[in-house]
């Protein structure tokens, strides 16, 4: 991919922080996502990685903190500009969550035919129910599906199926920013790389930059460029998703390769 270091962050974080009355949940987040790159954020089942993409996406509001998307403070910018910048985020849910009331091209068109005026603009404008079901054949065949399976209900669909009409929902609207709750989850070994695969030809494509969350290693050096790790509220480490099996930091070690004893074993035992 091309080296944006030098370049303005697509997504810019500082100070973020959000409570559950006691329960401190994110606690000064910083962090910088590249434009056009893969970033995966690791961590155990309460850590806040769901909050973290939550508080992005605008359907929770964080108690400080900046969230930028390509310059603009989405948690302070108008509410045109503020949704204009959120609808340019597609995400693949953990479960896949299709409408069951709606058949598989119907999910992944949802958003092509959705109503609101604020969601659609000369960029991303709202498409007749034939130019809708058209794009939805064309992403459904970029995932590996048949356009004839968009006339089945999601019921009749296996897991991983499933999860790829889900990835063509995400990327329907061709969105630059794309956000992955657990890809793997609920698939077996190989079905999972499938889905990476496709995650990843998918960014690659559309020059989109990705947030993925995930506890399947494997998974998670297939997507990411970058990795980090939530603990506790914070980032505790970040590097190349290549390094997460040798990152040298003694919580990643420890989470990445699953042990009993170390220094989260430690705090648990508080």
């Amino acid at each position: 991919m091309t080296d944006n270091t030098s370049a303005a962050p697509k997504i810019r974080i500082r100070g973020l922080r959000k409570a559950f009355g006691s329960k401190i949940v994110l606690d000064g987040i910083d962090l910088d996502v590249p434009a056009e790159s893969s970033f995966v954020i690791i961590g155990g089942s309460g850590s806040g990685k769901s909050v973290l993409l939550r508080c992005i996406l605008g359907l929770i509001q964080p108690d400080e903190g900046l969230i930028e998307i390509d310059g603009v403070d989405v948690l302070r910018a108008p509410r045109r500009e503020r949704e204009e910048r959120i609808g340019e985020i597609g995400m693949l849910f953990q479960n896949a969550a299709l409408f069951d009331s709606l058949s598989v091209w119907e999910n992944v068109a949802f958003g092509l035919l959705a109503p609101e005026p604020t969601r659609h603009s000369e960029k991303h404008p709202r498409l007749s129910r034939t130019e809708a079901r058209a794009r939805a054949n064309a992403v459904l065949e970029q995932v590996g599906l048949d356009p004839s399976v968009g006339d089945l209900s999601p019921s009749e669909l296996s897991g991983g199926m499933q999860k790829r009409v889900g990835l063509a929902r995400a990327i329907a609207d061709r969105p630059e920013i794309l956000f992955f709750d657990e890809p793997t989850t609920g698939l077996d070994p190989i079905m999972g790389a499938v889905i990476d695969g496709l995650i990843v030809d998918c960014v690659k494509t559309m020059g989109s930059t990705a947030i993925a969350i995930t506890h399947d290693m494997a998974s998670a050096q297939r997507i990411g460029d970058e990795a980090a790790m939530l603990y506790q509220g914070k980032l505790v480490w970040r590097g190349p998703a290549t390094s997460l099996m040798n990152s040298g930091n003694a919580m990643v070690d420890q989470f990445t390769h699953g042990r009993r004893e170390g220094p989260i074993s430690m705090e648990l035992r508080r």
